[in-house]
């Protein structure tokens, strides 16, 4: 069977060697003719590779070299070409962020995982998050807070103690990164239909940064974010490891650490 795949590596000793495997196995086809993309790397080359190319709408089929790997799947030399021909599509779309800097300057990015807005001096963000019409915070003062789609829940979100949602739950997760006032304040979960508008409360005292994934725009003053229902990304994953399967282990995980803790 000839499969029509182009392959995108990282530039990294173990992604060089899992190429040169799969070029004892398929040829690399050129990417208008390809039938998959398959990337070789971490979570962040598939983050970068995803954005350079969802335009040519091909499925992208991870291979992790990296450390985790939790956008791609495990490599075995022997079960590769039955991999990725029974793999099983998950279709994402991302965050969209528009924002107007200090100076009245807007820029624009995407995010497949979150948006993360963060200080950027010595003293702690102060910033407002409403929600349409709702505030959900009126003045939050802490390192940040972010917003995370379920198939960024388990990365930063997860590591600053956000919650953990379905791939199908329809929903954003809203979470504080170090909370000061108010410290109890655990975030909010939104349907993912919300327009969310972060706003800094003192541009020129508590200067912030905005981060789409790996793209970063400092001296920010207001952030619009939406989810872009236009632009979708499939991710080709092995039938026995699928994102969602990932997104319970975590899950569960989570809660035995819960239970763990509770109990000491």
């Amino acid at each position: 069977m000839k499969i029509k795949a182009h392959i995108i590596f990282d530039n990294t000793k173990k992604s060089i060697r899992i190429k040169s495997v799969i070029n004892h196995l398929i040829k690399s086809s050129k990417l208008q003719n390809s039938k998959f993309i398959i990337v070789i790397g971490g979570d962040g080359f598939m983050l970068q590779t995803l954005k350079k190319f969802y335009r040519f709408k091909k499925p992208f089929y991870g291979i992790n070299s990296g450390s985790y790997g939790f956008l791609m799947n495990k490599f075995s030399s022997k079960f590769f070409l039955k991999n990725l021909t029974s793999s099983k599509p998950i279709q994402i779309h991302p965050l969209q962020m528009f924002l107007k800097t200090k100076n009245n300057k807007t820029k624009k990015s995407i995010a497949i995982n979150e948006i993360s807005i963060l200080r950027q001096s010595r003293q702690a963000s102060s910033v407002k998050v409403v929600s349409g019409k709702s505030t959900i915070i009126k003045k939050l003062i802490s390192d940040g807070v972010l917003v995370s789609t379920p198939a960024g829940s388990t990365a930063y979100n997860l590591s600053v103690h956000g919650p953990i949602l379905n791939l199908n739950s329809k929903k954003l997760a809203i979470t504080p990164i170090s909370p000061f006032r108010p410290r109890r304040w655990k975030g909010k979960i939104v349907s993912d239909r919300s327009k969310i508008n972060i706003k800094n409360l003192n541009v020129n005292k508590r200067p912030i940064s905005a981060v789409a994934d790996n793209f970063e725009v400092r001296n920010v003053k207001s952030i619009n974010i939406i989810i872009n229902k236009k632009i979708s990304f499939v991710l080709l994953f092995n039938k026995n490891n699928s994102l969602d399967k990932k997104i319970k282990i975590e899950q569960a995980r989570k809660e035995t650490s819960n239970i763990y803790n509770n109990s000491n």
